[in-house]
């Protein structure tokens, strides 16, 4: 039985990939801290079904925290998964500094512990924010011009850049996964799909910050934990940061009209002022992906948009 520790394992992404995990017979290790960012009941109720499994084990930790990790984590895996973070781009302007010591000494603090248990392969949650308002889309690895606005993306850079360090001193084979606007199942209440479509349930207006043009490249849930599970099993090169993404992007009021379709209500919509930190658009060239590791996404916005409303209104 192979074993894997996933940080932030009670999360959005994190609850999914253990789902794949547990079923495909992996001993789980979780970490996850019930960070209080969101309710902590959503998170509860994302692992329930784990509990029942003889080979998951949940540790509530801050990864903060390296004296405890060292001691209540065994050190016996396979492959790291690197999910927890402090997530979101506009509170990590209002609080930089907790973002900085959660994202970037958090992941100092497992990568040491890789060095120190001797794994061997280390996946990290990146993110699309890295790429901040770089003009040439769609974005590809290989573009140095990193232009991040926010404390957060920052902190993703910091990250993607410590793991190519220890994986060339240690070894470690480290792969960045940028991920590009995660939705579907279980998604974060605080995220805009979510967030609209709780609102328009209700009857109450949709903030929309600009005039609505802003572009994003929506990934479903179910294709990013398709290239985690690639990225876990990947081995031909040491060091790799990759975009996973849908290679397509949509406008915030056709993501809007999507809603109003599947939910079959009607959106009261308020403009207001651009926020700081938001980027004008998100898309990802995905050709490294796939000739790398295979990664394919197969769900279409629309469709995607259907599972999620399903879910929520189930």
């Amino acid at each position: 039985m192979r074993s894997v520790l996933v940080t932030g394992g009670a999360g959005f992404i994190g609850s999914h990939l253990v789902d794949r995990l547990l079923a495909e017979g992996w001993r789980v290790m979780v970490v996850d801290n019930f960070d209080p960012f969101y309710d902590p009941a959503v998170k509860r109720k994302n692992i329930a079904p784990h509990l029942e499994y003889s080979n998951y084990t949940l540790v509530e930790l801050d990864i903060r925290d390296m004296d405890t990790l060292r001691e209540r984590l065994s050190g016996e895996y396979d492959v790291i998964v690197h999910l927890a973070a402090k997530a979101g781009v506009r509170p990590s302007i209002r609080d930089p500094i907790d973002y900085q010591e959660v994202n970037v000494r958090g992941t100092q603090n497992l990568l040491e512990l890789a060095r120190e248990w001797g794994v061997k392969q280390f996946v990290f949650a990146s993110s699309s924010s890295v790429y901040g308002v770089n003009p040439n889309v769609p974005w590809r690895e290989d573009d140095c011009v990193l232009l991040p606005i926010s404390p957060y993306a920052a902190t993703k850079v910091a990250g993607e850049l410590l793991g190519h360090v220890y994986s060339h001193l240690y070894g470690i084979r480290f792969i960045a996964l940028r991920f590009f606007t995660v939705y579907g199942p279980r998604q974060r209440p605080d995220l805009a799909v979510y967030k609209f479509a709780r609102l328009m349930l209700k009857g109450e207006p949709v903030p929309v910050y600009g005039d609505g043009s802003s572009r994003r490249d929506y990934t479903y849930i179910d294709d990013i934990i398709q290239g985690v599970r690639a990225a876990m099993n990947y081995n031909a090169t040491p060091y790799e940061v990759i975009n996973l993404g849908n290679n397509s992007t949509v406008s915030l009021l056709e993501m809007i009209n999507a809603l109003e379709e599947t939910l079959g209500v009607k959106a009261k919509l308020e403009f207001l002022p651009p926020q700081l930190g938001d980027v004008p658009q998100t898309w990802a060239s995905i050709n490294k992906a796939e000739q790398l590791m295979g990664y394919i996404p197969k769900t279409e916005f629309k469709c995607g948009i259907e599972h999620f409303s399903q879910w929520l209104c189930s």
